[in-house]
C-alpha cells in the first residue's frame, strides 16, 4: 500500500520504517530540511536501536523515501498518517497547532479520497477538529472532496519500539465508517497474523484509551514511590513489599519498581493533559493531580539524600551521576530526572561529572558548555575524583559495576542508588555507605 507519514519525529520515524518493513511503499514528509538531509545521507535522528539499520535496508530496496515536499506526500498515499508533535501549551493540555497545521496541509493539495490518520498522541475531539479543519479549508477553495478521519494511537516505548511496532499486543483503530476500519484492517494484517490484536472502537474512545493506558502505568509508577517514601519512614524495604504485592497476579511486577520519578515524552505530558481536559469539563480529575504531584516531588528525592548527606554543604563538591536518559536504550532526557538533580547540584554550589552511554550528545544540547558539568568517557571516568556516586538510570551496564575500583576513585565513599538496580550488600562490604530508595542506608560495618 501507498502511505504517507507526516512528521519525522520518534512515532513518525518508526511507523513509517515499520511499515516500509512489510512491504509497504512509505514517504515520509517532514517541514525541517536539514533532517530530512540527515535521513537522506544515511544519518539517524533519534537513538533507537536497530532503526538505523532497518532505515537503510528499506531505502536501500526503494521502499522508504524521505523529503520536504508536502504536495508530493499528499498525492502519494491513501493513508495520511499524522504524527507530528503534540507539546504541552502553557496550562498543560495538548498543544495541537501542529496537527491541524497538517491536516490544513491535506486539505489544501487532497484531490481524492484520503484517509487522515492521527497518530499523534491526542485528546478526545481531536478527530472532529482535523474534520473540521479539512472541511473547512475545502470550503474556502470550493471543493468536496470525500475524506475519512481515524484514531490510531501508538503504543510504542522508547528503547523497545520496533519489537513494539512489529509484534504489537494491541492496534487500536478509531473510526466511525466500517470500510475505513476495514481498510486499516488490511494495512495492519501483517501485524496481525497469529491472532487478532486489532480492536475497532469509536473515534473517541480510541483517543482515550491512550491517555487512559499511559495515566494507569504513570499511577502505578507515582504509588510505589508514595510507597517507597512510607516505607522508608516506618523502617521497611520496599524491594521486599515490592516483592510481596507483585506475587498477586491481579497486581503482577510491571511498573511497580520504586525510583526517582518517571520522565520522558509520554507519561508527564499525557497525565497533564488529560487532567487538564478533566478539568476544562467541569471534572476535577484528583488522581491524576497526584500522579503528577508525587512524580514531581520524587524527582527531588535524590537531591535530597545527596544534601542530607553532606549537611547541606555541596557547595564544591562533585557528584558523579550515572545515567542521564530518563530510560535505557534511548537518548531521549526529556523531564528526565538527571536533568532534576544536576540542576539541583547547580543550584547548591555542586559539580556535575556525568555518564550515559548514548545521552552524551543530547546532554550537550541542552546545556552546552558549562564549567559546573564535565562529561566523561567512561563510567569509571565519571567517579575519578567525585564525592559521591548517583545512580539515576537504570542501564544494564550499571548493574554489576565494580565496586573495588568505585571505592577507590570515590573521595567520599557512598553511592546514592536512584534506581535501586546495585547490590547493597556487595557495596557495603567494600566499604561503601549505600543509600537506595524505600530502604534503610547500609553504612560498612
Amino acid at each position: 500500500m501507498d502511505v504517507t507519514i507526516f512528521g519525522t519525529g520518534y512515532v513518525g520515524l518508526v511507523t513509517g520504517v515499520c511499515l516500509a518493513e512489510v512491504g509497504n511503499n512509505v514517504l515520509c514528509i517532514d517541514i525541517d530540511p536539514n533532517k530530512i538531509d540527515l535521513l537522506n545521507s544515511g544519518g539517524v535522528p533519534i537513538y533507537e536501536p536497530g532503526l538505523d539499520e532497518m532505515i537503510q535496508s528499506n531505502r536501500e530496496a526503494g521502499r522508504l523515501r524521505f523529503s520536504t515536499d508536502a504536495k508530493a506526500g499528499v498525492e502519494h498515499g491513501l493513508f495520511q498518517f499524522i504524527a507530528v508533535g503534540t507539546p504541552p501549551d502553557e496550562d498543560g493540555s495538548a498543544d495541537l497547532q501542529y496537527v491541524l497545521a497538517v491536516a490544513r496541509t491535506i486539505a489544501e493539495h487532497m484531490t481524492e479520497y484520503r484517509i487522515l490518520v492521527d497518530k499523534s498522541t491526542v485528546p478526545v475531539g481531536t478527530a472532529d477538529r482535523v474534520a473540521d479543519t479539512v472541511r473547512e479549508v475545502q470550503a474556502s477553495r470550493g471543493q468536496t472532496v470525500e475524506f475519512d478521519v481515524v484514531s490510531n494511537p501508538e503504543f510504542l516505548k522508547e528503547g523497545a519500539a520496533i519489537e513494539d511496532f512489529m509484534r504489537p499486543d494491541r492496534i487500536i483503530v478509531g473510526t466511525d465508517n466500517p470500510r475505513t476500519g476495514e481498510l486499516l484492517r488490511a494495512l495492519y494484517a501483517p501485524f496481525n497474523r497469529s491472532h487478532d490484536r486489532l480492536m475497532l472502537m469509536d473515534v473517541r474512545s480510541a483517543e482515550l484509551t491512550k491517555y487512559a493506558a499511559n495515566a494507569m502505568l504513570a499511577t502505578k509508577i507515582s504509588f510505589m514511590n508514595e510507597l517507597s517514601n512510607i516505607a522508608e519512614a516506618v523502617g521497611a524495604d520496599i524491594e521486599k513489599v515490592r516483592v510481596g504485592i507483585g506475587s498477586d497476579p491481579r497486581i503482577g511486577y510491571q511498573f511497580i519498581y520504586p525510583g526517582c520519578g518517571y520522565g520522558g515524552s509520554c507519561f508527564p505530558k499525557d497525565v497533564r493533559a488529560l487532567e487538564r481536559t478533566a478539568r476544562g469539563l467541569g471534572y476535577a480529575a484528583e488522581l491524576l493531580q497526584a500522579v503528577e504531584a508525587v512524580n514531581f516531588r520524587q524527582k527531588e528525592v535524590l537531591f535530597s539524600k545527596i544534601r542530607d548527606y553532606f549537611g547541606n554543604e555541596l557547595a564544591g563538591k562533585t557528584i558523579a551521576i550515572w545515567g542521564l536518559s530518563f530510560k535505557p536504550n534511548t537518548d531521549d532526557m526529556r523531564e528526565a530526572s538527571s536533568r532534576v538533580l544536576m540542576e539541583a547540584l547547580w543550584e547548591a554550589g555542586a559539580q556535575v561529572r556525568a555518564y550515559d552511554p548514548v545521552a552524551m550528545e543530547e546532554t550537550r544540547r541542552i546545556y552546552g558548555e558549562r564549567a559546573d558539568l564535565t562529561l566523561a568517557g567512561d563510567a569509571l571516568a565519571a567517579v575519578d575524583g567525585a564525592d559521591a556516586l548517583a545512580v539515576v538510570t537504570e542501564w544494564s551496564q550499571f548493574r554489576s559495576p565494580n565496586f573495588e575500583a568505585i571505592r577507590s576513585r570515590l573521595r567520599t565513599p557512598v553511592i546514592f542508588d536512584g534506581r535501586n538496580i546495585l547490590d547493597g550488600s556487595l557495596a557495603r562490604a567494600t566499604g561503601l555507605t549505600y543509600i537506595s530508595i524505600g530502604r534503610a542506608p547500609l553504612t560498612p560495618a
